[in-house]
């Protein structure tokens, strides 16, 4: 988490402040660096897990909720579950829906200065301790300051998606339509240390869903492509954390810590917290399963690699194939379900 970074500032196109908000150490918003929390979740991976420069060109269902993924190297890998995470033009999301993916009319160019506080003073000053917000109609400046005195720049302008002159520089093309703005915000365009990157923004339909198919589904970008607006980073993450495709055994949500006579399912399960603790078990041998079952009357199954606990106040609950769902070894309903923790739901009776 970068310190002082909730702070920010709204100038004019003069450079004039209109508002300069400080980090007061309240804000709910940290500033993380991105290319810092990507290396720290690709940390947390075993070795080959990732496998870089693997291009997917084709994506296509082989049945059974199986698909076939065929790279630009000629390569092919069979999936079991296969989660689309591949951005606005997702080769996966053709498998669920056909939301096409609508340009929004604005263009944003992306600019990084290098050392600011000593190469680039006077835009440092400007952009503030935290983020920095020039706007005026159909135009303006969105940066914000990264460790080591990076300024990392968005310049957007509301142009048609092809409007750049081929051959042309952008940089160029860019800052002949902020004549006229102030020198420290200009240069935001004009002294970039990297070339500047054009995005034409695009976005899904509001609201974009897609009916389930076995074996496949979609996060982030893919799923729910937006304009910027601060959360995109966030909600993947949120996505990543909510999709959980599970091969094994059970799922058990519990809000109590035993059943089933003495089975301490969830040993640090609360009645009074008001959530479920979701257990999973994972898929394993079952030699091994069966060896480790007689560890949950203590409570150490928890120390199982493959055992997996999260909370939750809701779950729903899908399988590929027709399951049915038991509470405490009696059948309540067939899958898909929804499963949640209802607040003060039960009355009970306590001696005075």
């Amino acid at each position: 988490v970068l310190p002082g970074r909730e702070s920010y500032r709204v100038l004019d196109r003069a450079g004039t402040v209109l508002l300069d908000r400080p980090d007061d150490g309240t804000g709910e918003r940290p500033e993380v660096s991105r290319g810092e929390l990507r290396q720290l979740l690709l940390d947390s991976l075993p070795d080959g897990v990732v496998h870089w420069g693997r291009k997917v060109s084709k994506v296509q269902a082989v049945g059974e909720g199986r698909h076939e993924l065929r790279f630009a190297d000629g390569a092919t890998a069979l999936t079991s579950v296969l989660i689309g995470a591949d951005g606005a033009w997702s080769r996966v999301r053709p498998l669920l829906s056909g939301a096409i993916p609508r340009y929004i009319g604005f263009t944003s160019v992306e600019t990084f200065l290098f050392d600011g506080d000593t190469r680039h003073r006077a835009t440092a000053e400007a952009v503030g301790a935290g983020s920095l917000f020039a706007l005026a109609p159909g135009q303006g400046f969105l940066a914000h300051r990264e460790r080591g005195g990076t300024l990392h720049a968005y310049v957007q302008l509301k142009k048609p998606w092809d409007w750049l002159a081929d051959g042309a520089s952008v940089s160029a093309q860019v800052a002949a339509e902020f004549a006229g703005w102030a020198l420290e915000l200009t240069a935001l365009i004009t002294d970039s240390d990297t070339a500047p990157v054009t995005r034409p923004l695009y976005t899904l339909p509001a609201g974009h869903r897609w009916a389930r198919i076995p074996g496949v589904t979609l996060i982030g970008d893919a799923a729910h492509l937006a304009p910027p607006n601060g959360e995109g980073a966030n909600l993947a993450m949120l996505d990543g954390d909510e999709v959980v495709s599970l091969l094994g055994y059970c799922v058990v949500a519990a809000n109590s810590k035993a059943y089933g006579g003495g089975m301490f399912i969830a040993p640090d399960a609360s009645l009074e917290d008001g959530l479920l603790d979701v257990l999973t078990i994972a898929e394993m041998p079952k030699p091994r399963f069966l060896r480790l079952l007689p560890t949950v009357f203590s409570g150490r199954h928890l120390l199982v690699p493959e055992v997996s606990v999260r909370r939750a106040r809701e779950i729903r609950v899908s399988a590929d194939r027709p399951f049915t769902m038991y509470a405490d070894g009696d059948p309540i309903s067939d899958l898909p379900a929804t499963v949640r923790a209802l607040p003060r739901a039960v009355r009970v009776i306590v001696p005075a």
